[in-house]
């Protein structure tokens, strides 16, 4: 009896052995926005046997905060989200393990900002201001060109943007107008703006869709602070067909703010050979061409087709303003103080 109590569990440990493993898990901390085809995520752990498990947390700066305030004892093994306003902060947190992707090669060098190969770039998108068209050609008002427009009498009361202390869109206008007047100008156009009846709310969904005029909107501000993809996004998401988009981007020189948006593998990961293979993979085309109808954002893979709304009803600006990452790390939380004493108080 004994004897077979031994060849029984030798056995069962053979078959236990030998048993195909389960698929192992990859965490992703992401920011709220983040979507991707249920076909491709599946194409992925499919292709690598592996479960991929997303962690949504917040905004892009709450979603670092919590990358940063959990290193010692990382919640994922991949971190994606953070943009070029936060790029230098991630960065001298020391959260990211260093990844020269194979996958760099086919990714234009105007979005590699870290030479260090700890943050890829993995899709950009325009913060512009989106008008609705409608209510400038029965108002027969010219659309605002310049941010210098947007103070003049005619314009009044017709533009809401997001808090810059709360929202990425917002701080990305924020940036926008600092390039364009100067760090010694700037207040000075806000002080400008504020007298002329911009609205501030704390996010880009309550901007968009309660105070916003166009037609996902019913508001009373024909102007919103948002992205240039918001023409096809309109298009595409209608609930009737649509042969042209309700809305318009304003993308005179300086007007729009480049945000680009990055990926990094954390430190402490236990799947590093897998969380290299899904960095590659969001890097890759198959991911790169089902980013534009999931997040609204640009690949940055120049293999990556576009779809057809994006190339029929979207404009990129030719001159988007751009700020040096770490001057933003250095002066970012200062000029939020000294906008919110400007605008808000």
């Amino acid at each position: 009896m004994k004897r077979f109590c031994f060849f029984a569990t030798i056995f069962t440990l053979f078959l236990a052995g030998c048993a195909p493993k389960g698929p192992v898990t990859l965490s992703v901390m992401t920011h709220d926005s983040f979507s991707a085809s249920a076909t491709v995520i599946s194409a992925f752990e499919k292709a690598n046997n592996v479960k991929l498990v997303f962690l949504k947390s917040g905004d892009a700066g709450a979603a670092l905060n919590r990358a940063i305030l959990t290193k010692d004892a990382p919640l994922a093994d991949v971190f994606y989200g953070v943009d070029n306003t936060f790029l230098s902060r991630a960065l001298d947190s020391s959260i990211y393990l260093p990844y020269a992707s194979p996958m760099l090669a086919q990714i234009s060098a105007q979005f590699k900002l870290d030479s260090s190969d700890q943050a890829l770039p993995v899709d950009y998108s325009d913060v512009c201001i989106t008008y609705d068209k409608e209510y400038f050609v029965s108002h027969n008002l010219p659309v605002p060109v310049t941010l210098e427009d947007l103070i003049k009498p005619e314009y009044k009361n017709m533009l809401v943007m997001e808090n810059p202390a709360t929202s990425s869109p917002g701080l990305a206008f924020l940036m926008a107008t600092i390039q364009h007047f100067g760090t010694n100008a700037y207040l000075g156009y806000w002080k400008s703006l504020r007298a002329n009846g911009v609205v501030v709310v704390d996010g880009w969904e309550t901007a968009y869709y309660t105070n916003f005029s166009g037609s996902s909107g019913h508001g009373p501000q024909p102007l919103v602070v948002s992205y240039a993809t918001d023409p096809a996004a309109e298009v595409v998401n209608a609930t009737t067909l649509l042969t042209d988009s309700p809305v318009g981007s304003m993308l005179g020189a300086g007007t729009c703010f480049r945000q680009i948006e990055f990926v990094g593998i954390l430190k402490g990961t236990k799947q590093l050979a897998l969380a290299r293979k899904f960095v590659d993979f969001m890097l890759g085309q198959q991911f790169q061409q089902d980013m534009p109808l999931q997040m609204y954002v640009y690949p940055v893979n120049t293999t990556a087709k576009l779809p057809d709304a994006f190339v029929k009803y979207n404009q990129v600006p030719a001159q988007p303003a751009a700020l040096d990452p770490a001057l933003i790390a250095s002066n970012r939380d200062k000029w939020i103080q000294d906008w919110t004493q400007a605008v808000l108080h």
